[in-house]
């Protein structure tokens, strides 16, 4: 018997998928919203035993010096992009929205918010030359073994790190720089597939195609320019001639993309992109005692939460106070993530917060709406617990990921241009409280959401181990991102066969004229 025991423990030792031996990551993160999730990603990286390097600047905003989860290397820059992201620059976005500016100040704005863009990863690239400059930081980075790159490729700087410092690379991406990653790594028919920006669902009449099509070469003559200007210059320098960056931007092995099917609409893809969309999401942890009594005060009616950008602290005075007064019309209590003055209308069911823990706050069975920005993050966690929306988008992608949720029936939009007009905001949130449907549509994509053979956090994981493995994930990459426009587009081909298609159809013309000319010489010698 203990001999059968023995062999029954031995053949399921030699069953048993080995787990993945303890990986040395090295992770170059974007910062803001990006930085959140990547977070979160590594501390569960961590858990399983993994070793965490953050390469990033001395003026990064949010990443902390020292962690229990992670080993920092701080790169010292003159400036951080933090200085770019001021409330009076963003602040012009809103005027932008409320359509309040003459057209010559919209034309300056836009073409301010454009030099912006450049200087933004002109800094980042400053950032990259001050590391690679580094001979000491840089030897003792080749010298450390890591096994792989994990990088947010809204920057392009890990990308090149990545490619200097020979090591697979993967992706935790929603963005590639300008543009929807998906349409830089997969086939995307732009006649069914929505352009950020476009306002368009799935279903697009003609024009809205003829808008979706305009839409679509922006960003792709924005990351041409950025590609050109800024990037191109770091590859020729320190990867040599010859190297295109935005081939070595598409030449990542594992692609972990930000978003589901639940959330995102059905599209083409490709073997390595992995949806991991709601990773961050977990099950609610009980709330601070504060917050929990005043949760438990607000009895049947339940309670609101808002929050919005952590790039738009404050709001216009006349906007927050058109909210406040709104909010103390209701019977439900509020918690207003809001930073700056207190608004002159705010009533005594609204409590006002710096911080707020989002998720459990969501999770909590009181909570009735959500009043959000429109960030994937927020959305992805309301969309998890199953609380409707009303969405006050300030730019980005936020109106179209409120657009997917609004699209199915689970929540409600108002633009900057009527949240202080009449009582648009107030109406708003009245509606989603008090038809039903909101919540039932939003609760049924919070099931189809959880139901899911494997959890995306541990699908994210499954395949960041699979890279360090194997030493990439070569097998799944295509082709298509070494070929040029024409080749991928088959151009080539296409006017190759039309040139022989015409050729042949040249030659038979000019032997029926022949036969024709024949003929006629034979008749008239016959006559």
């Amino acid at each position: 018997m203990k001999l059968i025991c023995c062999c029954c423990a031995l053949l399921l030792l030699i069953h048993t998928p080995r787990a993945c031996q303890a990986g040395n990551i090295l992770v170059l993160p974007a910062e803001g919203s990006h930085w959140l999730n990547m977070d979160i990603l590594l501390q569960d990286l961590h858990s399983r035993g993994h070793n965490i390097t953050i390469v990033c600047s001395s003026k990064s905003w949010y990443i902390k010096e020292n962690a229990s989860y992670y080993n920092t290397i701080r790169v010292e820059v003159d400036r951080g992009i933090d200085e770019l992201m001021s409330e009076e620059k963003l602040s012009k976005v809103i005027e932008i929205q409320k359509g309040s500016l003459p057209w010559m100040n919209f034309l300056q704005i836009s073409v301010d918010m454009y030099n912006m863009i450049i200087e933004f990863h002109q800094l980042l690239c400053d950032f990259l030359s001050a590391l690679l400059d580094d001979q000491d930081l840089m030897r003792n980075l080749k010298e450390s073994k890591f096994d792989l790159l994990l990088t947010d490729p809204c920057w392009g700087v890990g990308t090149i790190l990545a490619k200097y410092l020979n090591l697979p690379l993967v992706y935790n991406v929603r963005w590639l720089m300008a543009q929807e990653a998906h349409l830089a790594v997969a086939p995307s028919p732009i006649s069914y597939i929505p352009i950020t920006g476009s306002g368009n669902t799935d279903k697009m009449s003609f024009f809205q195609r003829v808008n979706n099509m305009l839409l679509y070469l922006v960003p792709q003559i924005q990351n041409y320019v950025v590609a050109k200007l800024v990037y191109q210059k770091i590859c020729d320098k320190y990867l040599g001639l010859g190297k295109d960056f935005n081939q070595l931007m598409l030449d990542a092995d594992i692609w972990l993309m930000r978003v589901d099917f639940v959330f995102e609409y059905p599209r083409p893809t490709m073997p390595n992109v992995v949806y991991i969309g709601g990773f961050q999401c977990k099950p609610a942890k009980p709330l601070p005692q504060h917050l929990e009594e005043f949760v438990e005060s607000s009895g049947e009616h339940g309670v609101i939460i808002m929050s919005m950008s952590m790039f738009v602290s404050e709001l216009p005075a006349d906007m927050t106070n058109k909210i406040a007064e709104a909010f103390a019309k209701l019977p439900q209590k509020v918690i207003w993530r809001h930073k700056g003055d207190r608004p002159a209308t705010l009533g005594n069911n609204t409590l006002l917060v710096d911080w707020m823990p989002q998720n459990d706050l969501l999770g909590h069975p009181k909570i009735k709406l959500f009043v959000a920005h429109g960030g994937t993050n927020g959305v992805q966690e309301a969309m998890y617990h199953g609380v409707p929306v009303v969405g006050l988008p300030t730019f980005f992608d936020q109106y179209d990921n409120l657009l997917r949720l609004k699209d199915r029936g689970a929540a409600k939009i108002i633009t900057f241009a009527t949240v202080d007009k009449d009582n648009n905001f107030f109406e708003a949130v009245q509606e989603v409280l008090n038809e039903p449907s909101y919540r039932i549509n939003m609760q049924r994509l919070s099931r189809l959401h959880r139901d899911q053979p494997i959890k995306p956090m541990d699908n994210a994981i499954f395949w960041i181990e699979f890279v360090m493995r194997h030493g990439g994930a070569a097998h799944l990459k295509t082709e298509s991102y070494r070929l040029p426009w024409y080749s991928y587009h088959s151009v080539d081909v296409i006017i190759f066969l039309l040139t022989v298609a015409l050729l042949i159809l040249f030659i038979l013309v000019r032997l029926v004229l022949s036969c024709c000319r024949l003929c006629l010489k034979r008749k008239l010698k016959s006559d």
